[in-house]
């Protein structure tokens, strides 16, 4: 019997130690309402972000990638379950959260049982507005979770109170806008601290940014670069979201926090020794904001892109994403492959080596980065949402197709050549009525019924 034990034993070890050998680390920073040209190498010309740009520039930029929704919780539902917001849990924001295992299995969960150590820091990703079960992003694959639970606590940077594997943590002095406990500080630490418990296994780490959102802050040495250098200030008074007297100074601030964020990360897997050895991949979770004394037209912040967050157009959608892993994805590279969030989950499969779950919406974009001929595209993408009167969009090939007010009087289907026509300005429904039939069909396959009844267009 001892020795039967030791052979199990043996064979666990060896198969960790294989899995460690040949398969890499994935990092995914997630950040928090940025827009498609908030970051110089997308086209931003007064906000700072040399560590992203550099990322860029050793990596990967895709120029045609979308995040899984226009607005928070349903994007990141189907960044954990690689299913679009036709069949994913979550499909809005709300006071919802990922159901128990085997349902709503996650990329977490999936990485887990491949033999990852796996952690979540930051913002949840399986809860959209709850706070009564702290465990549950340990149920739903994390090994480990440090953060804030709902997307209301999200909105503040210095809460009251976070969360570690189940446990609540107190900050008394923390009062939302204000305390001696700002979260990034503590998010950066433990993230980084967990990066080199885990040097020697292999690891997921999904670093979940609560900015640049709508509440503006950022310690005093990232606004006072830009005090004086970004245009008329406006005063923004305090309510939910944190007042400031100089929203513009303030929100570039934040952008270069995060990209300093992210430089920090990255020179932490420098000093492991694990550069070569991790993917890391940098993306928003819908596009611009205009909200908390914000203004998306503030530092075009969607770029050549039509739309903000809430909006079905490209720069509601179309997120900034690089890749970066330095000696296999060619450095300054540009990708023009049309994907999006629920690709994740089997592109992390096949990066590990491990089998994607049946009936995912997701495709593996690992052939692009490994600059292979046989990559595969999708046949469409789908969105969907239900606030604003109810909204839709579908990609075809170069086709967008768009439309609006689904919950009361549908309006006419809207069709854009997206390649030509980046800020969808000329409507082509006239001229391509096999595609509006097409979209029409598409629009009733895409999707199933929602279990969550507010997630659901009228019949």
């Amino acid at each position: 019997m001892f020795l039967r034990f030791l052979l199990i034993a043996l064979i666990g070890f060896l198969g960790t130690a294989s899995i460690a050998a040949s398969s890499p680390n994935i990092i995914f920073i997630l950040a928090d309402d940025l827009g498609y040209g908030d970051l110089g190498c997308y086209g931003q010309k007064t906000i700072r972000t040399p560590n992203l740009d550099q990322m860029a520039k050793e990596g990967m930029r895709f120029t045609d990638f979308h995040s899984g929704s226009t607005v928070c919780a349903p994007s990141r539902s189907t960044l954990m379950t690689g299913l679009h917001t036709g069949h994913t849990y979550l499909r809005g924001n709300g006071s919802h959260m990922l159901r128990p295992d085997p349902l709503d299995l996650t990329v977490g969960t999936v990485l887990r049982n491949a033999g990852y150590a796996t952690a979540m820091i930051g913002k949840s990703c399986t809860i959209g507005n709850v706070t009564s079960d702290p465990s549950q992003p340990n149920r739903k694959g994390f090994d480990h979770f440090f953060g804030v639970l709902s997307h209301v606590e999200a909105h503040h940077y210095f809460p009251p109170r976070m969360y570690r594997n189940g446990k609540t943590i107190d900050f008394p002095n923390n009062k939302e806008h204000e305390g001696d406990h700002y979260i990034h500080d503590l998010l950066l630490g433990e993230a980084t601290a967990w990066m080199e418990q885990q040097k020697n296994n292999p690891f997921f780490l999904l670093y979940s940014s609560l900015i640049p959102h709508a509440s503006l802050y950022a310690p005093e040495e990232w606004v006072a670069p830009y005090r004086g250098q970004v245009g008329p200030e406006r005063v923004v008074k305090q309510g939910h979201y944190r007042g400031t007297d100089e929203p513009n100074a303030t929100f570039a601030g934040m952008v270069s926090r995060l990209d300093w964020e992210v430089g920090q990360l990255l020179k932490k897997l420098d000093e492991l020794g694990l550069s070569e050895n991790t993917v890391v991949m940098f993306a928003s979770d819908n596009g611009a904001h205009s909200a908390g004394g914000h203004r998306e037209g503030d530092f075009n912040s969607s770029g050549p892109l039509r739309g903000e967050k809430r909006e079905m157009y490209e720069g509601g959608i179309r997120s900034p994403f690089i890749l970066r892993w330095p000696g296999t994805v060619k450095a300054g590279s540009t990708s023009h492959h049309v994907g999006a969030f629920w690709d994740f989950m089997p592109t992390a499969c096949e990066l590990v080596g491990t089998e994607a779950p049946e009936g995912i919406d997701g495709i593996s974009f690992v052939p692009t980065l490994l600059g292979r001929k046989d990559q595969k595209k999708h046949d469409y993408l789908y969105w969907e949402f239900f606030e604003k009167g109810g909204r839709r969009a579908l990609r075809i090939g170069d086709y967008k197709i768009v439309q609006y007010n689904l919950m009361k009087k549908p309006k006419p289907i809207e069709v854009y050549d997206v390649r030509k026509d980046l800020d969808e300005s000329e409507d082509l429904a006239t001229q391509k009525p096999d595609l509006v039939k097409k979209a029409e069909r598409l629009f009733r396959e895409a999707r199933t019924t929602s279990p969550i009844k507010n997630f659901n267009f009228p019949e």
